[in-house]
């Protein structure tokens, strides 16, 4: 009788533990129109039931995010896919990550994922002009916005939201506070315009309200796909020159995971070259941060793009730092 009920308990046991590892929780923050495919994927390749929770726009990136810190002594999300690793790297000082490095992460250049793999970047963003089609005296950098031919006809997204404040940022840890804030107040005195998003800044190029914007590579491909008459510029590729703002997708396992081992599946599968390849054909058209895979022609490859060389943690620190600053600027 006491073999019986002890095998019980072991079929029991092991039912549940085969249960527990058929599921997986992933809180998102990349759109869902675009994660989620990917998503399904992974479900129908490996047979591991995927709980998605998705961020709303309302939110921007924000509202998952602080659902995390909020659960932190009691984790229910095993991965977190941050569409940038800024808020990987707040995550990541409050104590909330562990370090998980995936076997496909080799070959992801080493400034694009974190040190000791708290996070790991894939599927990019990169920060790029939009310009008319056909507008040749454009200088190939940031740096036209300053420019007194261009007084009045340029505009960016507001530097208080989303990937315009981390490149702000990025440019006071690389060019330091002083440099930063004449840049800033160039772009005031040139009559830059502020727009409510990246997207509504490639729509006014489109739509010849404006001769060019700073925005996210997406916004500027789909205009192009769209046969919209403009073209792409990837700024400040000289060789005395900073690079482009790149912007990876961040994955990273939450400590004290409930199914750890289907969450390591989950994130090697996302930093798979095959998931790169189906990002860059999306309508995201994300650039692979793998060598060698396929992509579509209308986007750089990675090792072709001069990078600007941030520090990502302090990146997350000077985002804080500058907020006061921020909204000074943007109100005066």
């Amino acid at each position: 009788m006491k073999y019986l009920i002890g095998l019980c308990f072991l079929l029991l046991f092991t039912a549940c533990s085969n249960k527990e590892q058929k599921s997986v929780t992933v809180y998102v923050s990349e759109d869902q129109v675009f994660s989620e495919p990917l998503l399904k994927d992974f479900e129908k390749e490996t047979g591991i039931k995927v709980n998605a929770i998705y961020d709303t726009e309302e939110s921007k990136s924000t509202g998952v995010m602080n659902r995390l810190i909020a659960e932190k002594n009691n984790p229910q999300a095993d991965v977190y896919w941050a569409n940038e690793p800024i808020r990987a790297e707040v995550l990541k000082q409050k104590g909330i990550l562990t370090p998980y490095q995936s076997p496909n992460a080799q070959g992801i250049p080493a400034n694009l994922r974190d040190k000791a793999y708290y996070w790991t970047g894939f599927s990019a963003r990169v920060r790029v002009l939009i310009a008319q089609k056909g507008l040749t005296d454009i200088s190939h950098s940031i740096m036209a916005y300053t420019l007194p031919s261009f007084k009045g006809k340029s505009v960016i997204a507001n530097p208080l939201f989303g990937t315009t404040t981390a490149h702000v940022a990025a440019l006071f840890t690389l060019w330091g506070e002083a440099k930063t804030k004449t840049f800033l107040d160039q772009l005031k005195a040139n009559e830059v315009k502020l727009s409510t998003s990246n997207g509504e800044s490639a729509d006014f190029v489109a739509h010849k309200s404006y001769l060019f914007s700073l925005v996210d590579s997406d916004d500027a491909v789909s205009r192009l796909k769209a046969k919209e008459q403009v073209q792409i510029i990837y700024p400040d590729q000289g060789k005395e020159e900073i690079g482009a703002f790149v912007v990876p997708n961040a994955v990273m396992l939450l400590k004290h995971a409930p199914h750890p081992k289907t969450g390591k599946q989950l994130i090697d599968y996302l930093l798979s070259k095959k998931s790169e390849e189906k990002l860059a054909f999306a309508d995201c058209a994300q650039i692979p941060l793998h060598p060698d895979v396929p992509m579509p022609l209308y986007i750089k490859p990675i090792e072709r793009i001069k990078v600007m060389p941030v520090d990502f943690e302090k990146v997350a620190q000077k985002m804080i730092d500058i907020q006061p600053y921020l909204k000074k600027w943007v109100q005066e």
